[in-house]
């Protein structure tokens, strides 16, 4: 059995039924002008709303926890009906984004959030004694009055006052498409780059199983781009009590059918399971299932328990080393919803998942020579972050209340604060699909959307059929007839080095090489740029900066290689001196 993955940390939606067509975002931004001329000139004005002055259901005002605003705040959140109803007056429409401002000295919890009576997601409390703001991400206003309610959902916290501010139009994203593994195959950096192009125009449609993508052809017309797979039953502790799988076989023919493969590990317990009712050895990826202490293990690297964690690692490699050689890029996931805590890489908090996660990242790409894996990493907070090094994509998971299809707005913004938008943000598991008219209203690039498994794409509830013909039929959305050869048919390399140095400049030059058997008719040569670094004239390529990206296209006389033929361009940059990323070029290939 495959218990179900509990609810991710935080979401924020929006229910397609608003009475008012949606706007786009320069009409949206065009109507709070119309209506407030101040808008334009400061978008950041914030308006705060006191939940004491609004309308009260089992709840009641209070006054003795120091720090609120106002004359008091809310408390009385202990059943699921309780909330309060704060009305927002007079508004010009358009985007704006939503803050909370709460109290939970109990714990971390969730508020279900409502616009307009419409639902409109979770945002996560986390812990304080102190009266602090919280962002529950964007919603599109209607002219006039809007209410937001705060619903108990987890309960057992206070509500001090909501907060809106316009939102200006987003500016171009500035993702990267050069792999964090500097020896990443050709299609490990073909497919990262084929995300990084439709990044912000599209998002890919996924679904976790193939029996699930098979149900969802047969009653929908149409495939999922994207196989969500797992590799829990290759968890040594899990083999040894008898358990088989196929999803690296599954993960071939699906490879076969010209589809894109992510891999998630519900990784049970290397040791320590407790296997008893309600706790059996296979739930040992809980954290309640396992005595295992990830801390202690990683304390003593000498110790058992932390030969069993290189054990379970290197067991995996096995299987990732199958997909490797069988030349498929993997979209690799490891120690998801970490933050949580429900599992046990996540159950002491935020260092030992970090050192867990690099241990990983190092074991398999430099013990086990694996370059195939694109790194997604699975969590919101900052404090969990493992760092730009080892992570190529940042995503979170999504399980709004039944029927909510919104944009997951608040949970995308944190994800592109968090990487300062340099790298592409997943949606890496959902219930309820988002509605791609909403995606485009809130602006929320989700690069990809993976439906769990079961009851979420079949009951009819959590996705009607007639909300999946909408996604799936969507101009937005990328099916697998839509994906193309996203690996493309050729392969190319980039050799960076530096010629000389003077002064605050230097000088490089690129060599581009068909490693693939037919002729290129194109290429394209990414790097990333360090703060402040410039470049100057080109020859033999074109060659612009995009954000902290280098791009290089080729000139019209040397864009067709043969194949092993090379052609080398060059530039002049500016400091500061980029030693450390001439080694790590990233070369995608077209063919005719």
């Amino acid at each position: 059995p495959r218990p179900r993955p509990r609810l991710a940390v935080l979401t924020a939606g929006l229910l397609t039924a608003l009475s008012l067509p949606l706007l786009s975002p320069a009409t949206a931004t065009a109507a709070a002008t119309a209506a407030d001329p101040s808008v334009a000139a400061d978008t950041q004005a914030v308006s705060t709303y006191e939940a004491e002055d609004g309308t009260l259901r089992g709840v009641n005002v209070a006054s003795t926890a120091p720090g609120y605003s106002g004359t008091g705040y809310v408390e009385g959140f202990d059943v699921a009906e309780d909330e309060v109803e704060i009305t927002i007056p007079d508004s010009p429409g358009g985007l704006h984004e939503l803050g909370v401002v709460y109290r939970a000295p109990y714990g971390q919890k969730n508020a279900v959030l409502l616009l307009n009576g419409a639902g409109h997601g979770e945002v996560t409390l986390t812990p304080t004694d102190a009266f602090t703001s919280v962002s529950a991400g964007r919603v599109l206003l209607e002219p006039g009055d809007n209410t937001v309610t705060v619903r108990s959902g987890w309960g057992w916290y206070e509500i001090d006052a909501i907060t809106v501010s316009p939102v200006p139009p987003r500016p171009p994203h500035q993702v990267t498409d050069v792999p964090v593994d500097p020896e990443a195959t050709p299609e490990a950096r073909s497919l990262l780059s084929y995300l990084a192009s439709q990044y912000g125009e599209t998002i890919l449609s996924g679904q976790q199983s193939l029996d699930d993508i098979a149900w969802i052809e047969q009653n929908i017309g149409r495939t999922p781009a994207i196989a969500g797979l797992d590799l829990i039953d290759y968890s040594p502790s899990r083999v040894e009590r008898g358990t088989t799988s196929q999803e690296v076989e599954n993960a071939v023919s699906w490879d076969a059918r010209g589809g894109i493969t992510t891999f998630a590990w519900h990784w049970n317990a290397p040791a320590g399971l407790i296997d008893e009712p309600g706790r059996e050895w296979w739930r040992g990826f809980y954290t309640d299932s396992t005595t295992f202490d990830v801390a202690a293990a990683l304390a003593d690297p000498s110790s058992e328990e932390y030969a069993l964690l290189l054990r379970d690692i290197d067991a995996i490699a096995v299987q990732l080393g199958r997909l490797q050689d069988a030349g498929i890029p993997v979209l690799w996931r490891p120690l998801h919803e970490a933050e949580g805590g429900w599992f046990w890489w996540g159950a002491k908090g935020p260092e030992p998942a970090k050192e867990l996660y690099r241990l990983m990242y190092d074991r398999l790409t430099n013990t086990h020579d694996l370059h195939n894996l694109i790194w997604v990493w699975n969590s919101v907070d900052p404090a969990w972050y493992p760092g730009d090094d080892v992570v190529d994509i940042v995503s979170a998971d999504s399980y709004p209340p039944a029927g909510d299809h919104g944009p997951v707005s608040g949970t995308y913004e944190r994800l592109v604060d968090l990487v300062d938008d340099a790298k592409i943000v997943a949606m890496t598991e959902n219930s309820g699909i988002p509605d791609p008219d909403l995606l485009a209203a809130y602006e929320a690039d989700w690069s990809w959307f993976v439906t769990w498994s079961g009851d979420f794409i079949r009951d009819g509830v959590t996705n009607s059929r007639e909300h999946l013909r909408h996604v799936y039929d969507h101009e937005r959305v990328i099916t697998l007839d839509e994906l193309g050869d996203f690996r493309e048919q050729g392969g190319c390399v980039a050799a960076h080095r530096a010629v000389s140095r003077w002064g605050t400049g230097y000088r490089a030059e690129v060599t581009v090489t068909n490693t693939g058997v037919t002729p290129l008719t194109g290429w394209q040569v990414s790097w990333p740029l360090a703060a402040g670094q410039t470049l100057g004239t080109a020859w033999n390529a074109r060659v612009a900066a995009a954000g902290s990206t280098a791009r290089a296209t080729p000139a019209d006389w040397n864009a067709t290689l043969a194949p092993g033929e090379s052609t080398t361009f060059g530039y002049l940059g500016a400091t500061p001196w980029p030693a450390a990323t001439l080694l790590a070029p990233s070369c995608v290939a077209t063919t005719s």
